[in-house]
């Protein structure tokens, strides 16, 4: 028996036939070709990451910002000044790569082998090669040895550097670093300039020239990242999930220093559950562990697929707790807002918290949000219906035809507003990729920022998209000239 086919589709289709061979008569690019034949948006490669590593005030930024040639970092004589920035994209001998500048520490923050130890571990598993910078004025120190045994462990490339070096004299006192057993030292005045072209070709020689692709496997568990400003429960929710005490809680704010994986079962579903330590302030304003606690959060957050950030129900929405949010919007992941600790939340007290939060948070309605106590267990059965909703969101694909009639309905009714005597008009639209959902225009003119925060919002309406950020692009094209 013949199946019968769905009218209003077949209706869709002619619509998108006809708009896409109205599009003939526009100037388009490759790239327009490619998305509109279906092909996912290819994303930058990853590029290979050097790391500047050293005790303080040894000129890691006076570094960075010759190598980049232009003042990015912080430079200032004292010990353990901090960045607002920590990686840049640099370029050498036509080779791009990723510079992590490692400063932002102190040598005393607690106590001087672990502080030292934390900071130099944390560098060095993130990148792909290492700059280990020593002040040749100096000497190598305790501090500086302590490095080299991690280096020496982690057998990764490195460049040995002696900054400082302004002069043939300091140039012969950087030979005696040899003794470090790290190969040969490069004598170079950060300051200055001098000797940075050798180091650099000795630096891009040991950079990986092609990087490993990492394969998804898609029958593994899905990952969710806990993540928020610390002492919100994140742990704490970890090991209610799990049934069981996995990572350290203490009433310390700051406990967890690194991203813990965790292979959990809540529903007869195996997920991967990543405990991130908590994001303290700008990363500029961290010290310490801390600084680099910030890094592998950003780190753990593009490795997930769905964050669930926790918020502190008891205490106002804060600076720190809006960062956060943005973070995880701009890593384009699935969301899931955690009010945790609202059994702390007097029953009074909690209409005008839910008003609050409704004001505070308007452009993030589309979030789900569960209120719950990690503690207790209360409503923490809540999360994983929510969990779903946020993944099948960013998971989501709407089909070209169905997309165009929506756009041309939306238009119709609501079309954009005349400036300077001219109408942009939307020619085409598809669904150039998903997780996160993106979205590309074709369009005759420029669609002011409030029109496309319009469609944003009706597409959310029409199709759900319920915990996760979609993204709207447009692409001006002109109409072919006719010859």
């Amino acid at each position: 028996m013949p199946i019968e086919s769905d009218p209003e589709e077949s209706l869709d289709e002619v619509r998108e036939a006809a708009l896409r061979a109205g599009l003939s008569d526009y100037d388009l690019t490759d790239e327009d070709l490619a998305t509109l034949a279906g092909e996912e948006i290819e994303t930058e490669p990853e590029l290979p990451t050097l790391a500047i590593i050293g005790r303080p005030n040894v000129g890691k930024s006076t570094l960075v910002n010759r190598i980049l040639g232009r003042r990015v970092a912080v430079v200032e004589d004292t010990p353990g000044v901090t960045r607002d920035r920590v990686s840049y994209r640099a370029e050498w001998s036509g080779r791009d790569f990723m510079l992590m500048d490692t400063g932002g520490w102190e040598a005393k923050v607690e106590g001087l082998d672990l502080s030292v130890a934390q900071q130099a571990e944390v560098a060095i598993d993130m990148a792909d090669a290492i700059l280990f910078v020593v002040d040749v004025t100096v000497g190598p120190t305790a501090s500086d040895e302590h490095v080299v045994r991690l280096l020496r462990a982690a057998k990764k490339p490195v460049v040995l550097i002696a900054n400082k070096s302004d002069g043939p004299q300091a140039e012969l006192e950087a030979a005696a670093l040899w003794n470090l057993g790290l190969g040969e030292p490069h004598p170079v005045s950060a300051l200055h300039g001098r000797g940075m072209g050798d180091m650099l070709d000795a630096a891009i020689g040991v950079l990986p020239t092609e990087m490993p692709e990492v394969e998804i496997d898609p029958d593994a568990p899905r990952r969710i990242a806990l993540v928020g400003r610390p002492n919100v429960g994140k742990s704490s929710l970890l090991n209610q999930l799990a049934g069981e005490n996995r990572v350290v809680v203490d009433e310390v704010a700051g406990t967890t220093r690194d991203p813990v994986d965790e292979i959990v079962e809540i529903g007869e579903r195996r997920w991967t559950l990543v405990d991130t330590a908590g994001i303290r302030r700008r990363v500029h304003m961290t010290k310490g562990a801390d600084f680099y606690a910030s890094l592998r959060t950003g780190a753990a957050i593009d490795r997930t697929e769905v964050a669930l950030v926790l918020l502190d129900a008891s205490t106002p929405l804060t600076d720190q707790d809006t960062r956060v949010i943005g973070q995880v919007v701009d890593a384009g992941r699935a969301m899931v807002l955690v009010f945790n600790k609202w059994d702390l939340v007097g029953e009074d007290e909690r209409f005008l918290l839910e008003r609050s939060i409704e004001q505070d948070l308007v452009q993030l309605s589309w979030a789900p949000r569960v209120n719950l106590s990690a503690r207790t267990g209360w409503h923490t059965n809540r999360l994983i219906p929510a969990i779903d909703l946020a993944l099948g969101s960013w998971d989501q694909r709407i089909a070209t035809g169905r997309l165009n009639a929506f756009l041309g309905e939306l238009v119709a009714e609501h079309p954009h507003p005349v400036r300077s005597g001219k109408q942009p008009k939307i020619l085409f639209a598809t669904q150039a990729s998903n997780r996160p959902p993106r979205f590309v225009i074709f369009a005759s003119g420029f669609l002011e920022p409030t029109y496309r925060r319009f469609i944003e919002r009706r597409l959310r309406e029409a199709f759900g998209f319920e915990g996760t950020p979609i993204q709207v692009s447009v692409r001006v094209r002109e109409r072919r000239k006719r010859r």
